[in-house]
């Protein structure tokens, strides 16, 4: 027992750096017998604030790789303390997590040892005993190794809830520099047998219900941020490419951390957090807004310096940088504009979009009643025209516009702390991700 807590403590913690594990999109009943349920009494949805799925046992089958990539900490280089999980040993961990209440799933990833054959092969064979053996319905997500024969990816499909090949890097240079092993053609061939098979399990379940599941929360990837020179425009239009290619259900991205006796080819600063955080917001733009990615990145610095040319505005949110890049777009009448223009406005999101377009039918909107309908006002009048309020022109066409907006938030922000009784917490929590902008 003593062994198997030494392994846990070090395959557990080498785990941490792949950001790309949730919980969402399946449905899985387990009939009344075995152990877990992802639909109704499953999964627990419970992320850390940063948006990170908590509830799944998030471990490696071994952290020992006979890859050099050099901004991974298991690289065959690195002089890590090196563990293995046997397959028993991990489906034990799961079942007892499970009854312990620790967990809810699996999420189970893999040095590549041998092979990505022979790595692939044991990382289903845990998902297998779990499914067939230990009659476990719970949420299992597993790495696919890039390069694994269809048959073994095919196989890991029927087991799994989600699968994710990991492109790491935008670039196939980056990749060619700091992980000569893989290549984006590897991994996008690996997604496409992931696609494929998910297309024809939901071609299959339309002429029958019993037709056997494959990957029904579909797949995900993750890339690395700031672990080269590669600008967000690159990261996005890799993201892009890769949601209209292959279908993924989610790209997560995940700052660089700086690891130890560390390449010198890897930079020495991390980047800042709030870039991933831009990143997540201009992602959830292009799947929810209908934004490409070509127009969230400005081609030129911002005037303040805030930015830099092919990256994110670090200052504001991307939405609302479009929106100060493309005045002439405004502003939008709220009782008359179409859900694609209501969706470019600061502090209009989706949800706001259809309230809108609902309320509207039964009478001319006035300020009152987007505020009764939990519209942003603060970012969203000087853009927008109702029945009783016109922005300001002057405003609206205002060199000091984001300085505005910036100091209403502010003031905003500042009321409501004051405003409100503090709670207190054990840890301090930054800013949670929202996906309403």
């Amino acid at each position: 027992m003593a062994d198997l807590r030494g392994k846990l403590a070090i395959l557990a913690d080498a785990a941490k750096y792949d950001a790309s594990c949730a919980s969402s999109g399946s449905r899985r009943g387990n009939g009344g017998i075995g152990l877990g349920d992802t639909d109704g009494i499953g999964i627990c949805h419970s992320y850390t604030p940063d948006g990170r799925c908590v509830s799944l046992l998030k471990i490696l089958l071994t952290n020992y790789c006979i890859y050099d990539c050099k901004f991974c900490i298991n690289r065959i280089s690195s002089d890590v303390p090196r563990a293995r999980f046997t397959i028993d040993e991990v489906v034990w961990l799961t079942i007892e997590f499970y009854r312990r209440n620790y967990i809810e799933g699996l999420f189970l990833s893999s040095g590549i040892i041998q092979s990505p054959d022979y790595t692939m092969d044991q990382v289903t064979e845990v998902a297998r005993k779990l499914r067939e053996e230990e009659r476990f319905f719970g949420y299992i997500h597993l790495k696919a190794a890039p390069g694994a024969s269809p048959a073994l990816i095919q196989a890991a499909g029927r087991y799994a809830d989600r699968l994710s090949a990991n492109v790491e890097l935008p670039r196939d240079e980056d990749l060619q520099a700091l992980a000569p092993e893989k290549s984006l053609r590897t991994v996008e061939l690996t997604m496409s047998v992931i696609r494929d098979g998910i297309r024809e399990y939901k071609a299959e379940r339309v002429k029958s219900l019993l037709a056997p599941r494959f990957a029904p929360a579909g797949q995900s990837t993750q890339m690395i941020v700031g672990a080269t020179d590669a600008t967000d425009a690159a990261i996005l239009d890799r993201a892009s490419s890769l949601y209209t290619s292959q279908r993924l259900r989610r790209v997560y991205y995940s700052a660089y951390s700086p690891i130890p006796s560390a390449d010198r080819a890897l930079p020495a600063a991390i980047p800042p957090m709030i870039r991933e955080h831009r990143l997540y917001q201009a992602d959830w733009l292009m799947r929810f807004y209908g934004f490409k990615a070509s127009e969230l990145i400005s081609a030129v610095p911002t005037v303040e310096g805030a930015g830099v040319a092919g990256n994110l505005d670090l200052d504001i949110d991307p939405k609302l940088a479009w929106a100060l890049r493309h005045r002439e777009f405004f502003p939008v009448d709220v009782n008359a504009a179409g859900r694609h223009a209501l969706l470019r406005v600061p502090g209009i999101g989706v949800r706001n979009a259809g309230r809108i377009l609902a309320a509207r039918t039964h009478r001319a909107l006035r300020l009152a009643d987007l505020k009764k309908l939990r519209t942003a006002l603060g970012r969203a009048k000087p853009f927008i025209v109702t029945a009783d309020h016109h922005p300001d022109s002057i405003l609206l066409d205002s060199p000091g516009l984001k300085q505005h907006l910036q100091s209403v938030r502010s003031r905003r922000s500042n009321a409501h702390r004051e405003s409100q009784p503090e709670q207190l917490r054990l840890f301090a929590i930054e800013t949670a991700r929202t996906g309403e902008l």
